[in-house]
């Protein structure tokens, strides 16, 4: 196989997901389309620690970019060896991928904490606190107590249904970035690509 053709697919790959990371973490300060809990600070605590912004968006782009920058077949050779540049460029591709492991890990365990705490919302006693905070995530099986929150209107859903797709998709960037960990390794032990022949694209 061709470790730089599977480096660039990574790298395509993080930028699309980390567009969708930033976009769920976005949506999360405005429950309903609304923005005044936002202004009045009646959000989840986790919505402020910008997993989804910074760990599984912006982190991602640099490793992203990193392995996209393969697709140049212009590295440079050293003692002879044409493709010594491109395995020195395979090895820095996994040092990158270690950036990537650790934004989208900081994405996973934020969001896994943001569910399993529940949103902050107006309860049937008229004050604004953490209803689920003492169910250890368990309110997440049991949709008859969501109506507990009075106040943003469906808020459980939103926070439950926009954290489970950063979970997801920080996962999915842990386990790309630790495959380019491995895939990087492997080429800049073993070569850049076995043939030219053998490149194909996405």
């Amino acid at each position: 196989m061709c470790y730089g053709k599977c480096a660039r697919c990574i790298g395509h790959s993080l930028v699309w997901l980390a567009i969708l990371c930033i976009v769920a973490n976005i949506l999360l300060y405005f429950p309903n389309g609304e923005t005044k809990y936002a202004s009045e600070n009646h959000l989840s605590r986790f919505v402020w620690f910008f997993s989804g912004i910074v760990g599984g968006g912006l982190m991602m782009f640099l490793p992203a970019f990193v392995f996209m920058g393969l697709e140049e077949d212009d590295c440079c050779g050293c003692c002879g060896h044409e493709n010594c540049g491109k395995r020195c460029a395979m090895l820095s591709s996994a040092l990158a991928a270690l950036i990537g492991i650790a934004g989208s890990g900081y994405c996973v365990i934020v969001a896994a904490l943001g569910l399993a705490e529940g949103p902050q919302c107006l309860d049937t006693f008229g004050h604004w606190n953490y209803t689920f905070a003492n169910t250890d995530g368990r309110y997440l099986l049991d949709t008859s107590t969501w109506s507990q929150c009075l106040e943003p209107k469906h808020v459980v859903e939103w926070n439950v249904s926009l954290f489970s797709i950063l979970l997801a998709l920080g996962g999915i960037e842990f386990i790309l970035c630790l495959i380019q960990v491995i895939n990087g390794m492997m080429g800049g032990i073993c070569g850049y690509c076995c043939s030219r022949q053998q490149r194909y694209d996405c």
